[in-house]
């Protein structure tokens, strides 16, 4: 028995020594997460959006940021544009389709470092039934214990899809073509 505790011991001071470490594995926090977008109306205004329900996961190592990974789902009828005829249309056949096509999802393929906790973080989206890879600009905002004893860590991240990638080719005009995603995470340590 004692032997045991020796060679744990001894394991356990060999990894600290070696500066050896490993990823964490997050839940994102949907409470203070958020997926929104953003897109020309007809080359007049800005259109601003989000989507209510999603779920996902990330794992984030700042010692070996390459090897960090994320997966995210989102359920299509969540979209809110804080205008009731409008998001009923953009659930119709003319843009997501949510009859069809109720789930997006993103699941990351690599992440490329760029420094200070910035990066590409690349992977497939799956959007109106098409799948594409995607890269996503990643800026770290912060981590921490939270008041309740729990470690968080938070990134802001966006890139621009063209639509008609997707299969969505509705004609808004050739200011329309392109939705910018926005996305806040806030993730809780598992």
């Amino acid at each position: 028995m004692f032997n045991k505790i020796i060679v744990t011991a001894v394991t356990a001071l060999a990894l600290i020594a070696s500066g050896q470490s490993y990823a964490s594995d997050y839940l994102m926090d949907s409470a203070h997460s958020s997926i929104k977008f953003k897109i020309s109306h007809l080359g007049y205004s800005w259109l601003f959006g989000r989507f209510n329900d999603f779920n996902g996961s990330y794992s984030y190592d700042e010692n070996n940021p390459a090897a960090s990974r994320a997966s995210v789902e989102i359920d299509t009828a969540s979209v809110d544009t804080s205008h009731a005829k409008r998001d009923k249309h953009l659930r119709s056949e003319d843009f997501l389709d949510v009859a069809q096509f109720p789930k997006a999802s993103f699941v990351s393929t690599g992440f490329e470092d760029q420094g200070n906790g910035k990066g590409l973080l690349n992977g497939n989206l799956t959007l109106h039934g098409v799948t594409r890879p995607i890269s996503i600009e990643v800026v770290p905002v912060g981590a921490g214990q939270d008041p309740w004893g729990k470690y968080r860590s938070g990134f802001s991240g966006a890139t621009r899809l063209t639509l008609s990638d997707f299969g969505i080719t509705k004609n808004l005009g050739p200011s329309s073509t392109q939705v910018e995603l926005i996305l806040d995470v806030e993730g809780i340590r598992q």
